[in-house]
């Protein structure tokens, strides 16, 4: 009986037991689809990305003996809708059966249920064998308790496929080295240069033109320096572990103008397109301190595995409990349109013009970056969440929806209302300063809250406070915040809130 196959772009993962055995009754298909770059606007860099990898997975199927049907963005055969495409091969291939592995994307996960609901044939779903978790495990875990956790969760991981543990103890003696994570890079230690591929990518630049897809953003075809295929994403990590690891958790919410990138890996696009899993990036980088112990510390460890082991099964883990509902939360009620510099970075703002400037030029930007500079200013803005959403997710390479909505709608907007995060990340200009150089060179002046050299952040944090305060009056990790607002002069409020409306009424102009 002749099986066809679907895999997503996200989904290529060699290793899948899938493509262990190779069977001539069994047709793979692949495919570029306007129905995934037009369901929101996406950075060039990403589109180019995820198709480039997609072509080199096919490339390799087909190397090892696997029958796999391509369809290109600009191929005129191609219906550029999963649906289509499903039906019009399963006929053409003569195929019995339709086979796919779980969506990581509830829109996808609903659209691949309905067109097996209309299919004339069998069909079987199978695990994509990548997350440390099943959809439905955190969901388990926090049956019956009263309120979700990320640490609670990241200790029973850690327990659980015994990371950085001795018995149910942590190894070290701490669970957790955030404390020790927050330094500010002033120049040493001395980043080495990022890993190069040498490619060209300009004919896939114009295939995505000339489809009519539309998308944003700056690519240079000549120097495109993401891995696109399994064995670059493997020389990223391999690089991480000689190069950056030692200093990764000291420096890991640090910002700085002369350096995009930091210490951080650049893994996020491999895995979440599955060229490699998370497990083996834990196992390398934590058999990479097991033979280096001399030079690294376990907190520059534990930092990384807790974002990966951690933060980001408990993201996919809140994604599968919460949709489709999550989608929509706007606890906050908040709606002011996001300003129109997030798509150019035209402003005289230091920090959000950097971190939205190296956005629009790497499809990248790391986690502080977005949420203590971009989400910051935009809740402090009281945008819609529904735009902060779309932004993050076209921006940036590794934004998938189980990844994007839940760090946008939880950790950076708390419009879930606290689901994700007990309390919302806004802050005036200090934190800010404390973490960057991006103070030092800017028009505005950090420490000043009024006047036309006052750094916006710090009307609009105690704006914010202000509208927000019945919200926020019941909890109690806002109650340092809320006693100094209470404190507040009721002149110099009222001052702060007319300029930060100012700002809010007309961001562009600041």
């Amino acid at each position: 009986m002749k099986t066809l196959r679907l895999i997503l772009g996200d989904q290529l993962n060699e290793n899948h037991s899938w493509f262990q055995t190779v069977d001539d009754n069994i047709i793979y298909i692949m495919a570029e689809m306007r129905q995934e770059t037009d369901y929101v606007k996406h950075h060039i860099q990403k589109v180019v990305a995820f198709f480039i990898s997609m072509r080199n997975f096919s490339e390799i199927l087909t190397s090892k003996g696997h029958q796999c049907i391509y369809l290109k963005i600009s191929d005129d055969t191609n219906p550029q809708d999963l649906k289509a495409i499903i039906k019009r091969h399963l006929k053409a291939t003569g195929s019995q059966k339709f086979e796919y592995q779980l969506p990581d994307e509830y829109r996808l996960d609903q659209q691949l249920k309905q067109i097996c609901e209309e299919l004339n044939c069998d069909y079987e779903i199978a695990d994509t064998e990548h997350f440390y978790t099943t959809r439905f495990e955190l969901k388990n875990f926090f049956s019956g308790k009263k309120q979700l956790i990320m640490e609670s969760f990241y200790r029973m991981m850690r327990k659980k496929h015994h990371i950085l543990t001795t018995g149910d103890q942590p190894e070290g003696g701490k669970w957790n080295y955030d404390h020790s994570n927050r330094k500010k890079w002033k120049g040493q230690p001395i980043i080495p240069e990022i890993k190069k591929f040498e490619r060209n990518v300009s004919a896939v630049i114009e295939e995505i033109k000339n489809s009519g897809a539309k998308t944003f953003g700056h690519i240079e075809p000549n120097d495109f320096n993401w891995p696109c295929s399994r064995k670059e994403s493997l020389s990223v990590l391999s690089y991480f572990c000689e190069n950056l690891l030692m200093h990764f958790g000291d420096y890991q919410d640090a910002l700085h103008t002369e350096e995009k990138f930091l210490f951080h890996s650049r893994l996020s696009f491999a895995m979440n397109s599955k060229m490699i899993a998370p497990k083996e990036v834990v196992d390398s980088v934590i058999a990479h301190y097991r033979n280096n112990t001399d030079s690294i510390q376990i907190s520059q460890v534990e930092g990384f595995v807790r974002q990966i082991l951690g933060w980001r099964e408990y993201m996919r883990g809140m994604y599968w409990k919460e949709m489709p509902l999550y989608a929509n939360h706007n606890k906050l009620n908040n709606s002011n349109s996001l300003p129109n510099f997030f798509w150019t970075g035209k402003t005289k703002m230091n920090c959000l013009h950097h971190a939205i400037d190296q956005s629009l030029n790497e499809a990248y930007a790391h986690h502080i970056q977005r949420l203590m500079i971009t989400g910051n200013f935009a809740l402090l803005n009281m945008t819609d969440p529904k735009e902060v959403d779309e932004w993050y997710l076209g921006i940036y390479i590794d934004a998938i929806e189980w990844v994007e909505i839940t760090n946008t709608r939880g950790m950076s907007q708390f419009a879930d209302g606290g689901l994700v995060a007990t309390k919302p990340y806004v802050s005036s200009a200090n934190y800010i300063n404390k973490m960057s150089n991006y103070c030092s060179s800017c028009h505005y002046s950090h420490t000043k809250k009024l006047g036309d050299k006052a750094c916006p952040f710090n009307a609009l944090y105690w704006n914010f406070l202000d509208e927000k305060r019945q919200y926020f009056s019941s909890n109690n990790r806002m109650a340092m915040m809320m006693s100094l607002l209470n404190k507040k002069p009721s002149e110099e409020l009222k001052a702060l809130k007319e300029r930060a409306n100012e700002i809010i009424s007309n961001p562009d102009q600041f």
